[in-house]
């Protein structure tokens, strides 16, 4: 913790928690020594703490004490009977933490507690502010952004879309960045210990270690070390593990894309917010496929591998994809070779088996689709999908598949059937 950072707290701390010495104070002193500091205050309010844009503490002040109680009367939140109980002092509290990371958060936090509570019981205790006209709606004081952009820009928010487009695609990354990889220890040692951005405690920590480090670029999120590196436009001692448009590419960029917009306060209304789309869970496995003997205009072009399940019940195949991956064609070995990714709806019975378990298909029917980016289609555009124009041909295969890289299920790509 800097010096000046403790400097300016004291100081802060100093103007808020002064009270007046001579008796009961009335609302407009109390707003005058306890509040507009808070107002005043070059530094955020802890209302930053939960939420990354869209909110401050600031925006429920004005410079007039009678009109801010209004304000806040007017919106609901302030109880005029229960003025302990009043909405604004629940909102501050709702970051409440007693991790040591946030102390200063939590002090501010305090502070900005016990003022607002003095302010407004000495206020509702006044009949002539309490049976005040409502202010014009253009006088309120409130946030610019609307509810919707507030409750996306919280923190949790930003770890729900960190755990579905980054976390889910761990695995690629695992064994040189995460403390329990097989090459971690020797790279770490060699590289330093940023190379460990997987943290053990989970999806919340990792995301808060990639915040604070060199990793992310929110002002140029395409930029970030986070895709730049694994897809060698930055020197990556690991080699190319990912290319532009692929599925891992895709959920790591999109939550860079949401992060850096959601931070650089981008969204201004509900309809900017991206779309709620409905993500499978997803799980690494030890099922390997290799499609061998690819023809040369498949040479280093993305490969894709889509699993599909027979469903007894229909009679035909599911209509969502049970597995996938997709990386380049080893050109030179005229090969595409990788482990599944497995996928389920969530809550799903194939979701449940994903859990506690280790993830595997059972035995069974399954249809292996292949799609092959001859156009170069990802690079120019890293969101569109593969399609029609670049499948290239399908497999049933019938049994369980073998799991474990010595036991890979091979598909010649000459058998494969349009």
């Amino acid at each position: 913790m800097s010096v000046r950072i403790l400097a300016a707290f004291a100081a802060f701390a100093a103007l808020v928690g002064a009270a007046s010495a001579a008796g009961d104070p009335k609302p407009a002193e109390i707003f005058e020594k306890r509040i507009m500091p808070i107002f005043k205050s070059p530094n955020p309010s802890s209302c930053t703490q939960c939420h990354l844009a869209g909110v401050d503490l600031k925006n429920y002040i004005l410079p007039s004490h009678e009109k801010t109680f209004l304000s806040l009367r007017d919106q609901g939140l302030i109880d005029l009977d229960k003025p302990e109980d009043s909405k604004i002092l629940r909102l501050i509290n709702m970051g409440e933490s007693t991790k040591g990371a946030q102390l200063i958060n939590e002090k501010v936090r305090k502070l900005e507690v016990e003022a607002f509570t003095e302010w407004i019981k000495a206020s509702c205790a006044d009949p002539a502010l309490r049976s005040a006209p409502k202010l014009a709606a253009a006088d309120l004081a409130q946030p610019k952004r609307p509810n919707e952009v507030i409750r996306h820009a919280r923190i949790d928010k930003v770890v729900e879309s960190f755990e579905k487009n980054v976390w889910s695609q761990r695995f690629r990354c695992f064994g040189c960045h995460s403390p329990e990889g097989s090459q971690n220890a020797k790279l770490a040692k060699e590289n330093g210990e940023e190379m460990t951005w997987i943290r053990r405690e989970g999806a919340e920590a990792t995301m808060n270690y990639l915040l604070t480090s060199r990793i992310v670029n929110p002002k140029a999120p395409d930029k970030s070390l986070l895709v730049a590196k694994p897809t060698n436009q930055v020197k990556h001692g690991g080699g190319q593990k990912m290319i532009v448009g692929d599925m891992a590419y895709k959920g790591f960029r999109a939550w860079l894309e949401e992060y850096a917009k959601t931070v650089n306060d981008k969204y201004a209304s509900a309809n900017d917010l991206p779309k709620e789309t409905p993500r499978p869970l997803t799980c690494g496995s030890e099922h390997w496929v290799k499609i061998a003997n690819t023809p040369p205009a498949w040479a280093d072009r993305l490969l894709q591998v889509t699993v599909f399940a027979w469903d007894a019940q229909k009679k035909a195949w599911e209509t969502e994809p049970c597995a996938m991956n997709d990386r380049p064609v080893f050109g030179k070995g005229k090969l595409w070779q990788h482990d599944l990714v497995l996928l389920a709806a969530p809550d799903s019975p194939r979701a449940q088996a994903f859990r506690g378990n280790k993830a595997s298909l059972p035995a069974g029917r399954y249809l292996v689709r292949v799609h092959v980016d001859l156009q170069g289609r990802l690079a120019a555009d890293w969101k569109a999908a593969l399609g029609k124009a670049e499948y290239v041909g399908e497999k049933e295969i019938e049994g369980r598949l073998p799991e474990g890289y010595g036991s890979m299920t091979v598909i010649e790509a000459g058998s494969l059937k349009r």
